[in-house]
């Protein structure tokens, strides 16, 4: 696939400091004016001031000019206005307004590269002594970015932009209400769920192993136990570990490890999954403000007044 990953996520949100703060605890290392690296992925995230949070921009990775030019043809055939540099190109998807850049960015490698943690199973010894996990003193700090998911008022015509116009994959669908779309060999890198606001639902951030989500999490919480979302847990769409926070904006941030990959595209069929059957395979049950955050009622008052 010429696409390969998500370059970057700028999220619009009236409180900029403090969530400059969270994701600061959260593990991303802030280069200052909003501007946060992950370890691996260079600058990923940058935070801006919005009335409402909201996903501003997406940034897609490509890997040469010849696919910027691909996907201006795609686009193009979709009726989609666009802007064109020969390095990059970008549009604004029609109804959630984010601005999508399509440009070259060279593939994230994981430098160094990861051993692996080995764990004992029944009948299987890969250590001895004390877990290996218990020297680990360092912060987590998350890998890459891994995903973004949206609410959208239209989920075909948001999904049509993503696949038919840049060139997105579908791997699953929740029923009629979301779909998980590819554009690198991971499951999914967008999300698109069928919803009554357009609005920013979560960004995910990949960590080393099992051990790393849940250290994470727990330093996250230690002394803002208000944060915790969900977690731990298993998903079936995308087999990963997950544990969801909140930033203070109402954003969810997930912490997430061994995620399926699709290396062919022809190895892979797309399942329909229904109700809660792709959310998770095992975990605590999703909670009401996972499904539908808790201000999603507000989010919808200030779109009606923004139209007004």
């Amino acid at each position: 696939m010429a696409l390969h990953g998500l370059g970057k996520v700028t999220i619009g949100v009236p409180n900029v400091d403090d969530t400059i703060a969270y994701y600061t605890d959260f593990g991303l290392e802030h280069h200052g004016h909003g501007v946060f690296a992950t370890r691996n992925g260079g600058e990923q995230l940058h935070i801006v001031h919005a009335p409402t949070r909201r996903l501003v921009e997406l940034t897609v990775a490509a890997d040469d000019p010849d696919d910027i030019t691909a996907t201006t043809a795609r686009l193009t055939r979709l009726g989609t206005a666009i802007q064109h540099d020969g390095t990059s190109v970008s549009a604004v998807e029609p109804i959630t307004g984010t601005l999508v850049h399509v440009a070259v960015r060279p593939r994230i490698v994981i430098e160094p590269a990861v051993s692996p943690t080995p764990y004992n199973g029944p009948g299987r010894i890969d250590r001895w002594g004390r877990a290996p996990f218990l020297t680990r003193t360092d912060p987590v700090r998350p890998r890459k970015l891994g995903h973004a998911v949206i609410g959208s008022t239209d989920l075909e015509t948001t999904m049509k932009f993503f696949t038919d116009g840049l060139g997105f994959k579908v791997s699953d669908y929740m029923g009629d209400k979301a779909a998980f779309l590819r554009c690198s060999v991971e499951h999914h890198n967008v999300l698109v769920m069928a919803a009554p606001v357009n609005f920013m639902h979560h960004t995910s951030w990949q960590v080393d192993d099992i051990d790393e989500v849940g250290r994470g999490a727990h330093t996250m919480l230690e002394n803002n136990p208000e944060r915790h979302i969900w977690g731990l847990g298993r998903h079936h769409a995308g087999a990963n570990f997950f544990w969801y926070l909140k930033d203070p904006a109402g954003n969810f941030s997930e912490y997430y490890s061994d995620m399926d990959t699709v290396p062919e595209d022809e190895l892979w069929s797309p399942e329909v999954l229904h109700g809660l059957q792709g959310l998770y395979a095992w975990g605590p049950p999703p909670p009401p403000s996972f499904l539908e955050p808790d201000d999603l009622a507000a989010l919808m008052t200030g779109a009606h007044s923004a139209k007004g």
